[in-house]
């Protein structure tokens, strides 16, 4: 089984410390762990330094793969190549291969991951003509066509409508469960979190300030530390957790940092 630990992790742009003894527990494989923070709170920041994009303090210890098995999908993603959808995932398979001869398995994987995702009727699309949310899809499919063991995204469904984020995270929770890999999402709709995602890291001001379970980490309190908002967190006519938002808290959190 695939796991990810941090240990005293830092970060820092110039003089400025975005990140500050970031740790963490395991984070366990084989389900959708969420990444949680206002704007500005380092979350960002936290995925590069964990993609080793950037340097500082402190360990990322992954167990159960390597480094190349490592795929991180940034929050803007340019696609402006004159290429097809399909030509663009052949791209990000064989990207550092050496090569570009395609075997009948690459094939079939560029052709599992089209179908994954629900973009198969997209395969000979232009991507400059793309919407937002098309091209957001063909960005998680080219994340996950060479079937990494960790997977960080940064708001992967912040483009799509209702429909696409539902169908979209319960393609990654499928693909989490076949591969073991740990995935790990940036998301700012909390009520997605708790109904997709297992675990939960909880960032502000360049602190982890929680890792656990969703439900034990979304607390109110924690929401209002979070966010500087009052809320409630009750269950559905059918049981499902959701957050309640009652308002402003009287004294909003201080200042954030990072990006």
């Amino acid at each position: 089984m695939v796991s990810l630990a941090l240990e005293g992790v830092e970060a820092r742009y110039g003089r400025k410390q975005i990140l500050t003894d970031a740790s963490t527990p395991e984070i366990e494989g084989g389900m959708l762990t969420a990444l949680v923070g206002a704007n500005a709170a380092g979350k960002s920041t936290l995925f590069r330094r964990i993609a080793g994009q950037l340097r500082g303090a402190g360990r990322v210890r992954l167990s159960g793969a390597e480094a190349g098995d490592l795929r991180y999908m940034p929050q803007d993603t340019a696609m402006s190549a004159a290429l097809t959808v399909y030509e663009s995932i052949i791209l990000a398979l064989k990207q550092g291969t050496g090569g570009w001869r395609l075997s009948p398995r690459e094939l079939a994987a560029v052709d599992a991951v089209l179908h994954r995702f629900g973009i198969d009727h997209l395969a000979q699309r232009q991507l400059p003509e793309l919407s937002g949310g098309q091209r957001q899809s063909v960005s998680i499919a080219q994340t996950l066509v060479t079937r990494p063991k960790l997977v960080l995204m940064d708001e992967p469904t912040s483009a799509l409508d209702l429909y696409r984020q539902y169908e979209v995270l319960e393609a990654l929770r499928r693909y989490a469960e076949e591969t073991g890999a740990v995935v790990i999402l940036a998301l700012h709709d909390l009520n997605q979190v708790m109904r997709a995602c297992t675990t939960t890291l909880a960032l502000a001001e360049g602190r982890i300030l929680a890792t656990g379970p969703t439900l034990e980490v979304l607390t109110p309190a924690l929401i209002r530390r979070l966010y500087g908002i009052d809320s409630r967190v009750e269950r559905c006519s059918r049981g499902c957790p959701m957050m309640i938002v009652d308002g402003p808290a009287p004294h909003p959190p201080g200042q954030q940092v990072g990006t």
